[in-house]
């Protein structure tokens, strides 16, 4: 069991001094990968729909994903899966805040929220969360604002016209995702973001043809920014199926090619494999 990162548990808690977070923001971790440990607090997720729902069961779960080993936990209250029906902003918040609240001063690890909501930010940053996983495929300036305004941490992705678009082959996928990446980032920073506050993650299975997905995963080097987080949000997703093997495997790919965040259902499996691969590759280095 790694020691407890103090620095780090400060940020998550409720009682942090704003001031101080914003004179020395969230810094993602680079180097050797971190597992974000997915908790989903809504009744209609592709994966685990409805089993967290309950602030109980979701609290349990949250401090289960810590104990496993997570680098930092990743709460939605809203589910992005293809078909999902919007929620309005009301119910969202209804999902998330009693769960946030629940969970002051019982976490060692920092708290995500994903939300494309400035408004549900705000709320979920007042509350001791200290990063925004962003799907919306948006720099804006009103989320920049509240990430700002907190000393929070940023994730931005590349959309591809969200889990509902109609999958679509890009010519040249891993060049045109770059791309993208690189306005999300200089946006951001054009509007006063440090890049150690920002994470870019490639969206795998929004709106990209199973072979791009594959592609971006297997390209990981060539979609790395210099001094940015990298995320690959891959577990059970349609484009390497749901089994649990299956997400292993694009995990130590994406790995293997510099990925600095893993987003995981099944933590313990992820947590194993990511530090057996880390220690295969520092072998590796030191020959």
């Amino acid at each position: 069991m790694p020691r407890p990162n103090f620095a780090l548990a400060l940020r998550c808690v409720p009682w942090y001094n704003k001031q101080a977070m914003t004179e020395h923001p969230y810094a993602f971790p680079l180097g050797k990968p971190t597992i974000m440990g997915i908790l989903n607090v809504t009744p209609d997720s592709f994966s685990d729909g409805g089993a967290y729902f309950e602030t109980d069961a979701a609290v349990a779960h949250a401090l289960q994903i810590q104990e496993e080993g997570a680098g930092i936990l990743d709460i939605g209250a809203r589910s992005t899966r293809p078909g999902h029906k919007p929620v309005p902003i009301e119910e969202e918040l209804r999902r998330l805040l009693p769960v946030l609240k629940a969970l002051r001063g019982r976490l060692r690890i920092p708290v995500c929220v994903d939300t494309v909501s400035p408004e549900a930010a705000r709320a979920a940053l007042s509350l001791g969360a200290i990063i925004i996983n962003d799907v919306s495929g948006m720099a804006s300036e009103e989320m920049a604002r509240a990430v700002l305004e907190y000393g929070a941490g940023w994730v931005l992705m590349h959309n591809g016209g969200g889990a509902d678009a109609q999958p679509h082959y890009m010519p040249d996928a891993v060049t045109a995702v770059r791309a993208a990446l690189e306005t999300l980032v200089g946006q951001a920073m054009a509007y006063g973001l440090r890049k150690s506050q920002l994470c870019i993650d490639p969206g795998i299975g929004f709106g990209k043809s199973r072979e791009d997905d594959l592609k971006l995963l297997a390209n990981t080097p060539l979609l790395r920014l210099p001094g940015v987080a990298y995320l690959v949000g891959a577990s059970r997703k349609r484009a390497i199926m749901q089994a649990g093997g299956s997400t292993i495997a694009a995990h130590v790919i994406a790995q293997w090619g510099g990925a600095d965040i893993l987003r995981a259902h099944d933590v313990k499996e992820a947590v194993q494999a990511a530090n057996v691969t880390f220690a295969i590759d520092n072998s590796r280095r030191i020959l």
